[in-house]
């Protein structure tokens, strides 16, 4: 295989909703450049794409998978994208690691949810669009429909390249209004008939061929002035013009496939060589530092791993695009995220399962290699005095969580081991160990994220796992101010323990004036502040103490041990067991003993203080709340508004966007918890949400007595 430069390689990320065709179309582009010999499927199972047997088992993509394809001596780095919300993680690291989309759009159904969301994502990285009109063969496909519902959810920028002469089971011809020329293929497929276009055809194409022209001779001056002039263009200044829109997002060009059929594929694919950009013509990534790196062959080398596979009698397989410069088997790099070295070994252009061994790899190419010694998704490796770090990947904030603990209890290590293997391929999937809980949550983008490393754990690892619903990180605070007092006092021949101390407590809000006086019970306690601690909580919101004591009751040498009692105490609340926040407290009078009194002692009697303080202080439950934005099509609106206010959901707002209606609510965690399983019940999988932690709010009065009955029994049964 030959080296191919920077300016010969074009890198592609397949995208779309599920079920689009995204894997099959992918067989086709294998087949048509002669990489395979034959074109698989994911009814018999056999696809270069969906090779792990987990994407066997359940008939879905989980993974990106890269492969490449040599035409007309261009280098095409594509990556088939899973199609569903679940994996979203291939497709946005898909993305960021290419130049160029193409979104592909199920004929059967026209832009769906999935759509949605992968536009979503090419318009937050702003990223070049192709959208491909699949399936075409299909019954109920109606082109024209279909076309009229993207301009309405994207706008005129979607601009017809091709359009079928007939849809469903006659389908086997298109118009391309780029060449003009009609292409129609036998029942194989493959190459097709090119031929002058039907008289009957002409009017409609030369119309649309006009609106491409514009479109294209709109993106460059030079262009625009001659399209003024003669109101047409060449192929090649349409190409330059497509070329320059793409880049800038003013163009979403149109084609129309059967893939499975492998009818439009040859010609898509020469267009991709065509007309996409280069990744010379990118904008420029930037490094960890906001310095741009600019994709040069002849500047140091430095890759940026951005996938691992884990493959049986493999081991790991690390994916790379090379920023700058150029690698070869057996140079030496250093890690700039582990500060180790590595020597890389064979390296490969990738093509699924298979890899294809090279001698180079050029600036803005991408590959893969094995046995790396200690690189993991997301490092960078160098050249020597190079110092690129690279941190341009944004995954979304999960949606679903389930707590996990292995059937057998002795297997927690190797659970552990192996679940933290399995974040290196899906780093979408966040594993924490809740100290607060006493639970290990796996969090992931749905339940079927979930049940996939389910599965993977069960029938690759042979760990037997339990999914069960996590317990919900409620706080505790007060909410009116509180005095206590506790004397420790504990003799037991020779050095006694003796500890007083006094205290109030209050409800602690950002930006409170320093207390100067409190009346309690109509007796008047005055403050003197004497030195003064805010501590930001670890779990969440302040704890501000205060050294008010006078006159040398307490010798400040106990201060620290009144503090430190006070702290554990706001890691037990009394009402459920939860953490504590937002307390001030106010520590004023005590007394000590000379010779019995120690750290101690001083930390217990603080210890009591407290508690009794807190209890007598109007202590509430807070909940986690967070904020939900549903994307859901207009006519599931009201069973999605029913739903979410049967879940204690505030509304905050509606809104149109790109075709979709966009709900906003504020929701307890509690609520959230099966939602993405409702959500997709009640839509038919046609919708999608996103979740940011907001706040700590409230909980309602029925709820905290219920929380708290659960606690006592759940203390009972440890008894």
């Amino acid at each position: 295989m030959k080296v191919y430069q920077t300016n010969e390689i074009k890198n592609i990320a397949l995208i779309g909703s599920a079920g689009s065709g995204k894997t099959t179309l992918a067989e086709s582009m294998l087949y048509e450049a002669g990489i395979t010999k034959r074109r698989g499927t994911v009814e018999q199972k056999n696809t270069v794409s969906d090779y792990f047997p987990v994407e066997q088992e359940y008939g879905y993509s989980v993974f990106p998978t890269v492969f490449h394809v040599e035409w007309n001596n261009k280098k095409l780095n594509i990556i088939d994208c899973p199609g569903s919300d679940d994996f979203v993680g291939g497709a946005i690291t898909a993305l960021n690691v290419t130049d160029q989309a193409v979104i592909l759009i199920n004929g059967q159904y026209g832009p769906e949810v999935g759509t949605q969301n992968a536009f979503r994502y090419t318009e937050k990285l702003q990223k070049p669009v192709i959208f491909l009109v699949n399936q075409l063969d299909r019954e109920n496909c109606d082109f024209d429909v279909i076309l009229s519902s993207m301009r309405d959810i994207y706008g005129s920028k979607c601009v017809p390249v091709q359009y079928p002469i007939a849809t469903g089971a006659g389908f086997n011809a298109v118009i391309d209004v780029l060449l003009m020329k009609k292409y129609s293929w036998k029942p194989e497929g493959g190459a097709p008939i090119i031929e002058d276009i039907p008289a009957e055809e002409m009017e409609k194409a030369k119309e649309l061929h006009a609106a491409l022209v514009e479109a294209a001779a709109a993106n460059d001056d030079t262009l625009m002035e001659k399209f003024f002039e003669s109101e047409t263009l060449t192929e090649d200044e349409m190409r330059e013009g497509i070329r320059k829109g793409l880049v800038t997002r003013s163009i979403f060009p149109v084609f129309c496939v059967c893939a499975g059929k492998d009818m439009g594929v040859r010609r898509l694919m020469e267009f991709l060589g065509n007309v996409v950009p280069f990744v010379s013509e990118m904008p420029k990534v930037h490094n960890t530092r906001g310095e741009e790196v600019p994709a040069d062959s002849t500047a140091p080398t430095s890759l940026y791993f951005f996938k691992t596979g884990l493959e049986p009698h493999i081991g790991e397989v690390s994916y790379f695009k090379v920023m700058s410069g150029s690698v070869k088997s057996g140079d030496d790099l250093s890690n700039a995220d582990r500060g180790s070295k590595e020597r890389i070994g064979t390296i490969y252009a990738c093509a699924g399962a298979n890899r294809i061994p090279v001698d180079e790899l050029k600036a803005g190419d991408i590959g893969c290699t094995v046995k790396l010694k200690d690189v993991k998704t997301g490092n960078t490796l160098n050249a020597k005095d190079v110092e690129h770090r690279f941190d341009f990947i944004k995954y979304p904030n999960s949606k679903y969580s389930r707590a996990i603990k292995p059937v057998n209890s002795s297997e927690m290590e190797k659970l552990m081991a192996a679940v933290l293997r399995m974040r290196q391929e899906d780093p979408t999937w966040v594993v924490e160990q809740s100290k607060e809980l006493r639970q290990t949550i796996i969090h992931g983008q749905g339940e079927f994220h979930l049940r996939t490393l389910k599965w993977r754990l069960e029938n690759n690892e042979k760990i037997q796992v339990e999914f069960e619903e996590p317990k919900i990180p409620y706080r505790e605070t007060i909410t009116k101010m509180a005095r206590a007092d506790y004397r420790h006092k504990k003799q037991s021949g020779g050095a006694g323990q003796f500890g007083e101390v006094h205290l109030i407590v209050e409800p602690y809000a950002e930006g409170m004036p320093d207390p100067t006086s409190f009346k309690i019970n109509g007796q008047e306690f005055k403050m003197n502040l004497k030195g003064k601690e805010e501590i930001d909580l670890e779990w969440g919101g302040k704890l501000v103490f205060i050294n008010s004591v006078v006159g040398g009751a307490i010798d400040a040498r106990f201060m620290p041990a009144i503090l430190k009692g006070i702290m554990e105490r706001m890691e037990q609340g009394p009402l459920t067991g939860s953490y504590a926040r937002d307390v001030r407290v106010i520590v004023y009078d005590g007394k000590m003993h000379p010779v019995d009194s120690n750290e101690l002692s001083f930390m217990l009697a603080a210890r009591q203080a407290f508690s009794a303080a807190f209890r007598e202080a109007g202590p509430k439950i807070l909940e986690p709340i967070y904020d939900l934005e549903v994307f859901v099509p207009s006519d599931y609106m009201g069973d999605v508004m029913s739903d979410l206010q049967g879940r204690r959901a505030l509304i905050m707002g509606m809104d149109s966007e790109a075709g979709y209606q966009k709900l906003s609510a504020k929701i307890p965690l509690k609520e959230l918890a099966n939602y993405s399983i409702a959500l997709s019940s009640l839509t038919g999988g046609r919708a999608s949400f996103t979740t940011k932690f907001a706040s700590y709010e409230l909980v309602p009065a029925d709820i905290q007595q219920q929380l708290i009955a659960a606690h006592e029994a759940e203390a009972k049964d440890e008894e």
